[in-house]
């Protein structure tokens, strides 16, 4: 038996791990610019072809490290084929020939970053960028002044908001729509939003709430123009926290409330018939049944639905930069995450990326128990 094999297996993932691990810190704090591949002026210091792989330019260096991956695809998986129909090979190796691929993409793609990511959020910078030390918990603490709290609210009112508002509107609308003659186009015209970009999404609305006219003297917005006529001065209402927050966790709603919608009415439709018309028979009507019938039988989509908005809500960026036109009180912590780490401060965005994490984990938790206890009731 060819035991030696597993352990060189295993010994060629941790030297391509290490590789992997030592050019990525190039410029990171652990490393003060230089890495494996790297010198201090962060100038690659390798020949031609390692250039070529790492960084190549012209489009004809592109397509030959596309070739290169791929034939270095076909060799691998030969060799994980052929280790599998030899007799001769332990398990073990075998184990180690599908586990490795895995767990450098895993070490490379997931861990590293987070490690780093996790040492970056005590650390200091200079005025340059670079790591000037550790500051302990002050890349923390300086979120939590008058200042930065307005980030807290917002980020709270996004997760609890904008999930409980658009599972509940996305359930009246499954209800409502669900068999009736125009099913098909009333959830496409529903679910359109959900389709669009949130960028264009965000432009949309920013012409609802707000937009200076080209003359310059009056705004043109449909909530203007109501709130004008109602007597009211023409306002910018993306500058007015925390309407500013609402009227952006307003646009969050109308994006999610499509899919909501789309999932919990394929979960409606699953309901048995045989219950439904048992129930019937016992009296129940209208919002008994639906209370003691549908929402206990979509529980598990109602929970996947819940979760899947409140973690979309957390990481959104691009909705709250065009429309909380860089103010800070309009923030929630992905776009001041995205603020700090654009302006150079690798250890303030290290913290917010912690601290997103951290939000986002009773969440899955969450998530995965619920899960777990619909499939021990089945």
């Amino acid at each position: 038996m060819m035991g030696w094999l597993t352990p060189v297996v295993w010994f060629v993932v941790a030297a391509i791990i290490g590789v992997v691990v030592f050019s990525g810190a190039t410029g990171s704090s652990s490393s003060n610019g230089k890495g494996f591949f790297y010198n201090t002026g962060q100038q690659f210091t390798h020949g031609w072809f390692a250039s070529m792989v790492f960084h190549p330019t012209s489009a004809a260096q592109k397509v030959l490290v596309m070739i290169l991956v791929i034939v270095l695809f076909i060799v691998v998986m030969g060799a994980i084929l052929w280790l599998v129909d030899h007799t001769r090979v332990p398990n073990g190796t075998v184990v180690a020939g599908f586990l490795g691929p895995a767990v450098i993409a895993l070490a490379g793609g997931l861990l590293y970053p987070a490690i780093s990511t996790i040492i970056a959020s005590f650390r200091k910078v200079n005025a340059a960028g670079d790591p000037a030390g550790f500051n302990g918990l002050a890349n923390y603490t300086h979120f939590f002044n008058s200042a930065n709290i307005p980030i807290f609210y917002n980020t709270i009112a996004w997760i609890v908001l904008v999930p409980l508002f658009a599972t509940a509107f996305g359930l009246v609308y499954a209800m409502l729509v669900d068999r009736t003659r125009f099913e098909a186009a009333a959830k496409a015209l529903i679910f359109l939003p959900t389709a669009i970009s949130m960028v264009a999404a965000a432009i949309m609305w920013r012409y609802i709430y707000y937009q200076p006219s080209s003359q310059g003297n009056g705004q043109v917005g449909l909530l203007n123009a109501v709130w004008t006529a109602f007597g009211g001065s023409p306002t910018n209402w993306l500058i007015k926290w925390p309407v500013s927050t609402g009227a952006m966790i307003v646009v969050m709603i109308w994006i999610q409330a499509g899919l909501a919608m789309t999932l919990l009415s394929a979960a409606i439709k699953a309901v048995p018939d045989d219950i439904v018309e048992a129930a019937q028979i016992d009296g129940a009507t209208g919002m008994r049944l639906f209370r003691s019938i549908t929402i206990p039988t979509i529980r598990p989509t109602l929970v996947v639905v819940i979760t899947t908005i409140a973690i979309g809500s957390l990481k959104t960026f691009d909705l709250v930069n065009v429309l909380g036109n860089g103010i800070t009180k309009n923030d929630i912590l992905a776009s001041a995450f995205y603020s700090n780490n654009a302006s150079n401060q690798p250890g303030l965005a290290g913290a917010l990326a912690v601290m997103i994490f951290i939000l986002v984990s009773p969440v899955i938790v969450f998530n995965v128990r619920q899960m777990k206890k619909a499939d021990a009731n089945r």
